[in-house]
């Protein structure tokens, strides 16, 4: 049965992305050591490999900024390899960032026109059609451009969620602008509170025979509802809520009768989210580089978005202690809303702005920074976050082109980088040296750089129970030992991980922003996690 899809240049040609190890870089951290806030220095795709196994289901927001695909960014390339391009960035960045998402949880991507077409088919290809919950328009600009045929005043942010029923019981309101708390008075003193009023008609063709009826006034006006519609309450019930004081005919007596609505009995306080996002409720990329400009004394982050962007978006999309992941940071904005509104975090980056512009932001935050949003909602300081660098390849080519471990790694993160290939969660038992990971219930990983012999393998297996099973890599060991044991499977390395991913390679950024460089010693400052 064929199905609409995208296709592009160079779909399904996608690598299979190595799952590196996260290596904790300590003189980095800041604030409180006990929080749990990540910052994630290296390519996006391969730091989103190595958060999908532990964080899988597990995020309940993420919001991404991703080029937008002008001509700026890809002026190399013509336009049919340019929109290809963008493509085969987003697509397998997409597929990821679903995996991590929770039940109920939702992605928010900003675009504008270049690509949000191509995107819209893309996400309904990795999320489902019946998942697509919304495209926002955010007035992004209120100056107008004279420079261009048209002044450009908005982007999108396109909104899809892991599961569009789940996301729609989970997602919360907004909070009421004075604007909505404006509408409610009241006018004739009544001891309930204030109150607004709202229309007690309906559409004729909903309505029964007992619907349509002729209203007296105070006054003694006769009135009957407008042609095409009926009351929505019959005459009985119509009755009770004027004895009870709940139907409002003006200050004469003489007016319409509407139907008084009591703040003080509205169960939720906040408004169903629009879809028309006002530069006066959010703020603009104008209002943003000034918050920028002023926390870095003048070297601003070049196309920051506005701190209250985020906040409405992780209003609506979470909750205190909820899991927010940016995997497109640029200057740090989603993070430090985050950790400001009191959510858990996971942030990566790859330029240098991550040193330059994320860290010093969010220790300027964790200090109690009084830009953004800070003002609006009581921030005072506090928190703090853990910084991580990518372990570099695990596999590299000696003197001879033969593939080999990397001498990056020492013992720990060797057992941690093949105990994630492998599809194990690296936890070393402090009582059993052989039990360093674990996967499914009583399946445990063990991983020596040492030669494995027969006697050495009886030893374990005389302290493995029957219902468990191990998995053993090891650089070499006595010919017969991988079908000693039917419970134990023995696999040498590097070779029985080479056909598993693409290894070497650092960035798959395709050309759109040029990494850093890493000094060989800067890996020994970080410790694997």
């Amino acid at each position: 049965m064929q199905k609409l899809e995208l296709t592009w240049i160079g779909k399904g040609q996608e690598p299979v992305v190595e799952p590196r190890i996260l290596l904790h870089t300590p003189d980095r951290d800041y604030g409180d050591p006990a929080v749990d806030n990540m910052l994630i220095h290296g390519d996006n795709l391969l730091a989103l490999k190595a958060l999908e196994q532990e964080f899988s289901g597990r995020v309940k927001c993420i919001y991404i900024d991703p080029p937008y695909n002008t001509g700026s960014a890809f002026e190399h390339y013509d336009d049919n390899l340019e929109h290809s391009t963008w493509l085969s960035l987003m697509a397998p960045r997409l597929r990821i960032l679903r995996n991590l998402l929770s039940e109920n949880g939702s992605i928010w991507i900003s675009t504008d026109d270049n690509e949000y077409a191509y995107l819209r088919v893309l996400c309904d290809e990795v999320f489902g059609r019946s998942n697509f919950v919304c495209t926002i328009i955010w007035e992004k600009r209120k100056s107008r451009e004279n420079r261009r045929a048209f002044s450009f005043k908005h982007d999108y942010i396109t909104v899809y969620a892991r599961d569009k029923g789940l996301f729609e019981k989970a997602r919360n309101s907004v909070p009421m602008t004075q604007e909505v708390l404006n509408r409610y008075r009241n006018l004739d003193n009544d001891p309930r509170g204030i109150w607004q009023s709202v229309a007690i008609t309906a559409q004729a063709g909903h309505g029964t025979a007992s619907q349509f009826y002729q209203i007296v006034t105070p006054s003694g006006r006769r009135i009957s509802p407008p042609a095409g519609n009926c009351w929505r309450f019959t005459i009985q019930r119509l009755n009770e809520l004027i004895a009870d004081n709940r139907i409002y005919f003006g200050a004469n007596g003489d007016n319409v009768p509407r139907q008084k609505k009591f703040l003080s009995e509205t169960s939720d306080t906040g408004l169903t989210p629009e879809t028309i996002w006002y530069a006066d409720d959010v703020g603009t990329n104008d209002s943003a580089k000034r918050h920028s400009n002023d926390m870095f004394e003048g070297n601003g982050f070049g196309n920051p978005k506005p701190e209250e962007l985020i906040q409405r978006i992780l209003e609506i999309a979470s909750n205190e202690n909820d899991l927010v992941l940016d995997s497109f940071l640029g200057s740090g904005t989603t993070a430090a809303v985050a950790h400001k509104m009191g959510r858990h975090y996971i942030g990566i980056e790859l330029g240098d702005h991550c040193y330059t512009h994320c860290l010093p932001r969010l220790e300027k935050v964790v200090d109690g920074e009084q830009g953004g949003i800070s003002s609006a909602i009581g921030w005072q300081g506090g928190g703090g976050f853990k910084f991580y660098e990518l372990a570099p390849t695990l596999i590299v080519k000696d003197k001879h082109g033969q593939p080999v471990i990397s001498d990056k790694y020492d013992a720990q993160m060797l057992v941690a980088a093949i105990a994630k290939l492998n599809g194990y969660a690296y936890a070393p038992d402090v009582d059993v040296f052989w039990k360093q990971g674990s996967s499914q219930t009583d399946s445990y990983i063990f991983v020596t750089t040492e030669y494995l012999t027969a006697a050495q393998l009886d030893e374990i297996s005389n302290d493995l129970l029957g219902h468990e099973r191990l998995l053993i890599c090891a650089p070499a060991f006595d010919i017969g030992l991988g079908k000693r044991y039917e419970n134990i499977n023995v696999r040498k390395i590097p070779q029985s991980v080479l056909d598993k991913c693409e290894y070497g390679t650092d960035n798959y950024n395709l050309n759109i922003i040029n990494p850093p460089e890493l000094d060989e010693d800067e890996w020994g400052d970080c410790e694997d996690a």
